[in-house]
């Protein structure tokens, strides 16, 4: 099986074993406690899970401002975003060596994980801007990620951390949130050696599917595990809990028993575009997927990027960086000539024969309880987002 991302086995943050963890959780209720932001405690949620791999805590603001510049830490680590625990105020924990950290997710905040406190630095209105403009390409506060990314605070906590939950995913998902160790072992009971992984925000429709499909015969892969985000997403996202049973349901019917699994990590939407991308291949190497697909628009929102950038950068990070795929996708719609679903590269027909609804065309005909057609997306698909829209107008 493919190694992780810098290190020769997995390791995962989350404390396995029930009586040190019990013997921790009592540490933590005499701690000095700190509400972390929902994305700190999903880089904790993923720290725990093994896909970040082989980070061991929250970076601090040298390792942040070189992940940001260079995509790697100042030890020379391949890392492409920043990982931090930022607060607006630490007030609450000055001088502390140890501290808890508590689950702004969950009712009552209970602590997600231990922090051995290394460092508490303050960054600066520029360095702040610095990070967003490598990181996002904008400082655009209408940009959900920069406004997420600018809204928790400029106070940087540094340390490593001791996971003590995966926060609400196991009990919401309990069927689809899986670790990146699950993931191995599940490919490995499986099987498998050469496994694709497909990233979505999104239900699936029969583009995505197809793509699925076509890089697996391409690439001659044994499995696919359709690899979902349970976080938290922009406004006008479609829940997670929605998306799984769409997924679940096209996985059902259209692949053949035994090529696919379905799950899920627990992690907030950047929408970071390239630089997302390039997250997204590190952790699935982590989780043992020797593929990744790649397509149009990958990670993106709006207008802020290319449609391709999340695959141009691929070329510049450096040789040996990860030893996982991309498997590059281009936009896959139904050629009515072609009578199937094809990627335009591959098509020798053009715009005119192609069947093309944008997001808001898609949204208003479920809003209006309209079947789409079925070059487009998969009856039963489509019938479990057109219950989804009709319950929301009501």
């Amino acid at each position: 099986m493919i190694k992780p991302h810098g290190s020769d086995t997995l390791n995962p943050l989350y404390v396995e074993d029930d009586a040190k963890r019990a013997e921790l959780e009592k540490e933590a209720a005499g701690l000095p406690s700190i509400v972390i932001s929902s994305a700190a405690a999903g880089n904790a949620v993923m720290l725990g899970s093994g896909y970040f791999n082989p980070l061991k805590g929250f970076m601090n603001l040298a390792d942040s401002l070189s992940a940001s510049e260079k995509m790697q830490t100042t030890d020379g680590t391949f890392f492409p975003v920043p990982v931090v625990n930022v607060v607006k105020d630490a007030s609450a924990i000055k001088g502390a060596k140890r501290i808890a950290l508590l689950d702004p997710n969950v009712d009552g905040n209970p602590v997600i994980a231990i922090q051995d406190v290394e460092s508490i630095e303050e960054i600066s209105a520029d360095q702040m801007k610095t990070m967003t403009e490598q990181v996002f390409r904008t400082t655009d506060p209408d940009h959900p990620g920069v406004a997420a990314f600018n809204g928790v605070g400029t106070t940087l906590i540094a340390g490593p951390i001791q996971v003590l939950n995966f926060s609400y995913f196991k009990a919401d998902f309990p069927e689809t949130f899986r670790t990146a160790g699950e993931i191995r072992d599940m490919i490995t009971k499986n099987g498998w050696n050469k496994v694709v992984a497909f990233q979505t925000r999104n239900p699936m429709h029969r583009a995505h599917e197809e793509l699925v499909h076509m890089a697996m015969e391409q690439e001659k892969c044994d499995g696919a595990v359709i690899h979902m985000l349970l976080g938290k997403l922009k406004k006008g996202d479609i829940p997670a809990d929605v998306r799984d049973s769409a997924i679940r349901k096209m996985g059902e019917l259209y692949f053949e028993k035994g090529t696919i699994e379905i799950t899920g990590y627990g992690f907030d939407m950047l929408y970071a575009g390239p630089r997302e991308a390039v997250l997204h291949a590190l952790f699935r190497q982590n989780m043992g997927a020797t593929h990744l697909i790649v397509g149009r628009d990958h990670a993106g929102v709006g207008d802020y990027y290319g449609g391709f950038d999340a695959q141009t950068i691929f070329d510049d990070i450096p040789e040996g960086a990860m030893d996982i795929k991309i498997f590059r996708g281009d936009h896959t719609v139904w050629c009515k000539q072609c009578e199937q679903v094809v990627m335009m590269r591959d098509c020798p027909h053009g715009k005119d024969d192609y069947l093309l609804l944008s997001g808001t065309k898609v949204r208003a005909m479920l809003a209006a309880g309209e079947a789409l057609p079925p070059e487009f997306a998969r009856p039963e698909v489509a019938e479990i987002l057109m219950a989804f829209y009709k319950e929301q107008a009501n």
